[in-house]
């Protein structure tokens, strides 16, 4: 099930573009007219906020008819929604409804690419999408990370422990082992996650027993070193490749043995273009 939105995020959207009523629409006087507005795929997407864009076109006062879901993988031309009613009301929702899809289905198609790529190496790796989405858009983001089938790496700092090496910094002669003893101890019920810069940072990060080591802008052959290096450990940490991963490396970092791809670069994906069609009652 995706990601829900309710009412009034969705009522913030359409406020935003339409704060005090549609100038043009209404000195048109077309408040009596009614239609039909067709949405669908201009190109290959994996279509994301679907269901979001026909709430909110629903909220404008449309009747609304979904014939796609977040996560579907649609060819050109597939239908996405149908919506009929009054001309004000598909006026009012068209533009913020399109462009919901369309940014997001971006999102989540570049998303399912990376995922592709590397399952087609490892069928088990996991692609987590990181919090460095446009600050006010996390929900929207995690939609469309979840609708290209991957998760989100961490949704804020106060769920989840993950040191940085600008954490360290403010703890001068304080080893790993000391830090992740401090940890275990006042968050027993979380898992410790480190970032590491070079192969023996990750060495001793995974004897000081952290759960999952972060390298940070390693080379799909330093992966593939380091799952080596960790393979002989007893209670060997999960190994996340981070840092300039995505759609034409995903399958050598997998290939190297990472068990999770971290990445943002579907954020920077550009749009995929819907298609809109209206058409007024006779």
């Amino acid at each position: 099930m995706p990601i829900l939105f309710s009412d009034s995020e969705l009522e913030r959207l359409l406020d935003d573009d339409v704060p005090f009523g549609d100038l043009t629409t209404d000195q048109l006087g077309l408040a009596s007219a009614s239609g039909r507005m067709d949405f669908s795929a201009r190109s290959p997407m994996v279509v994301a906020l679907a269901e979001a864009a026909a709430r909110l076109l629903e909220l404008a006062g449309a009747r609304v008819t979904l014939a796609a879901h977040s996560g579907d993988r649609l060819a050109a031309g597939a239908p996405i929604l149908s919506a009929s009613g009054p001309a004000p009301a598909l006026l009012r929702g068209w533009k913020v409804a399109q462009t919901l899809i369309e940014i997001w289905s971006g999102v989540a198609s570049a998303t399912r690419d990376i995922l592709d790529e590397a399952r087609a190496a490892a069928p088990d790796i996991c692609v987590a999408c990181t919090r460095k989405n446009t600050p006010g858009t996390k929900k929207f983001a995690a939609a469309a990370v979840e609708a290209g089938g991957a998760v989100m790496h961490r949704l804020g700092l106060s769920e989840t422990v993950l040191v940085f090496p600008e954490h360290l910094r403010f703890l001068p002669g304080v080893t790993l082992d000391e830090v992740a003893t401090k940890l275990r101890k006042k968050l027993p019920e979380k898992k410790l996650a480190i970032e590491v810069k070079d192969h023996d940072q990750a060495l001793a990060a995974a004897r000081a027993r952290f759960h999952l080591i972060q390298a940070e802008k390693f080379s799909p052959e330093e992966i593939a070193r380091l799952s080596k290096s960790l393979s002989g450990l007893h209670g060997r940490p999960l190994l996340a490749a981070a840092g300039g991963v995505k759609r034409d490396n995903a399958r050598a970092y997998a290939l190297g043995g990472a068990d999770i791809l971290v990445t943002s670069s579907p954020y920077y994906a550009p749009p995929k273009d819907v298609a809109v069609t209206i058409v007024a009652d006779c």
